[in-house]
């Protein structure tokens, strides 16, 4: 089984949606009609994406936001204290019915996308690949008298008709009665926050003496996995049923036909609300060519996951209907987000952040069947572009180095990033490109149904002046894929 590709080119000077300041974006683009995952894994572990069938890399040091592509340790993932806020929300839902009030906490008013529509036709496009997940949270107001620092109190100068008079003072204005002050036989007032320090140390101490005299050797508590914050905790008697479907979308599995309707329509509501796209925008084919189309051909290993490799999307269903849907692929050695769209009534529960800690578990049950995979990849990260840094708090994560296409810690990459939109990633000035293109006559080419190498075709083809057009794809996809995935040549 080959892959199959043609050369679209280099594609500047149009609309970026990151920093809006419109047309410097530069790409450059292939058309697939078919690829092995083996290939694409190859492919995005050298800064490639797909959308659709069209396959794109940034030109990192041309386009005015680049992008790089980031990927979390699945296995050695925490989750932070936003992300167990969404969370507890999403179970808080479940189980009582409560919705948050007012919009989403994850910037779902348009943060830019990363998988736009790069189709090679010159579509626009459209803003972004998870714009619901910028991952601040507001701070919440609580009415637990414990939870809120004590005022500084008033001066002996303040008269009590200029306390009661103070607009900080709100509600019903009842005065202090005169006294003698305070009573020497009783301790000093304490602050609130130090009274509450004391109050955990004493309990965390009674859990210790607790342990000592139940165990010969106590062990601290381990922290709660994601799992146990997804699903264990959930309880039995749920108002609302929440359940996850995967189903495969290329080729189409008899599922994913069953319910191909009630899952555009939530793209097209998803669409006109948070990217204000006019209803006729939102078109059946321009949702089967963006999310449901797919070069990917689907394969099974012996080793590999029992769902197989491939293209699929993962359906939330609340209640008996769809809410939410998650485009993945699944390739040998991760999980690639490509897209999420919801139900604009389920914006406030943070549904982009959810679905992103769903598919990090849904790797790690993976990886259980497959060791390789253990990578959830969450596209591209741009540092410029400040709502798309939300991707480097799922960590630990590594950041793809544009010229030597080695991972880093993106920890070590922030302060580059600071300096420059642009920067080499990786430390080791002596560091190169493993794959690097070595020999060109190597690369294979698919002309008039034949199989060769370019070194044939180019003897066949006496006076072709096309050296140049296949050298620089060459170069993108390194030598490695060059020698396995066929260039289209009329």
């Amino acid at each position: 089984m080959y892959s199959i590709v043609e050369i679209k080119g280099v594609k500047n000077g149009y609309r970026c949606g990151y920093c809006g300041d419109g047309w410097g974006k530069v790409s450059y683009g292939m058309w697939s009609h078919a690829m092995t995952v083996q290939d694409y894994q190859d492919l995005i572990d050298r800064g490639w994406r797909r959308s659709g069938k069209y396959v794109y890399k940034p030109v990192m040091n041309k386009t005015c936001c680049p992008q790089y592509t980031i990927r979390c340790h699945a296995l050695n993932f925490q989750p932070s204290k936003t992300h167990k806020k969404i969370l507890k929300k999403v179970k808080k839902f479940l189980s009582k019915g409560e919705m948050p009030v007012g919009q989403c906490d994850d910037g779902c008013d348009g943060e830019p996308m990363d998988s736009a529509f790069e189709d090679g036709r010159g579509m626009p496009p459209v803003n972004p690949v998870k714009m619901q997940q910028s991952q601040v949270e507001r701070p919440i107001m609580s009415s637990n008298p414990e939870d809120i620092d004590e005022a500084r109190p008033a001066t002996s100068e303040t008269s009590r008709e200029e306390l009661a008079s103070s607009p900080a003072v709100k509600g019903p204005r009842h005065l202090p009665k005169p006294g003698e002050g305070a009573d020497p036989r009783k301790p000093l007032c304490r602050k609130a926050k130090d009274l509450r320090k004391e109050r955990r140390l004493q309990k965390e101490q009674r859990r210790q003496d607790g342990e000592a005299l139940t165990s010969p050797n106590p062990t601290p508590n381990q922290p709660k996995s994601l799992e146990e914050f997804i699903t264990d905790s959930l309880p039995d008697d749920l108002l609302h049923r929440l359940e996850v479907r995967l189903v495969r979308s290329a080729p189409p599995s008899p599922q994913f036909k069953a319910s191909f309707d009630a899952s555009y329509q939530v793209y097209k509501l998803y669409q006109m609300a948070i990217h204000h796209d006019p209803p006729d925008k939102p078109s059946e084919s321009q949702f089967k060519r963006f999310l449901c189309d797919s070069p990917l051909e689907a394969e099974t290993s012996p080793d590999g996951p029992e769902v197989g490799y491939g293209s699929f999307h993962q359906q939330y269903w609340l209640d008996g209907r769809i809410v939410a849907v998650g485009v993945i692929d699944i390739l040998p050695s991760c999980v690639s987000s490509v897209y999420l769209y919801y139900h604009p009534d389920f914006a406030s529960l943070s549904l982009g952040s959810y679905s992103a800690l769903r598919e990090i578990a849904f790797t790690r049950q993976l990886q259980k069947q497959s060791p390789k995979l253990c990578y959830y990849y969450l596209g591209f990260y741009i540092h410029s572009c400040p709502k798309m840094r939300y991707k480097g708090q799922y960590k630990p994560s590594d950041l793809l180095c544009p010229e030597t296409y080695m991972w880093m810690p993106i920890e070590r990459c922030i302060p580059r990033l600071e300096t420059s939109a642009y920067a080499r990633l990786n430390e080791d000035a002596q560091a190169g490109d493993a794959r690097a293109l070595k020999d060109l006559g190597r690369a294979l080419v698919l002309h008039r149904r034949t199989v060769m190498p370019y070194a044939a075709y180019a003897r066949k083809r006496k006076g072709s002046s096309d050296e140049k057009e296949v050298e620089q794809y060459a170069n993108l996809v390194g030598q490695t894929c060059a020698e396995r995935i066929l260039l289209y040549r009329a």
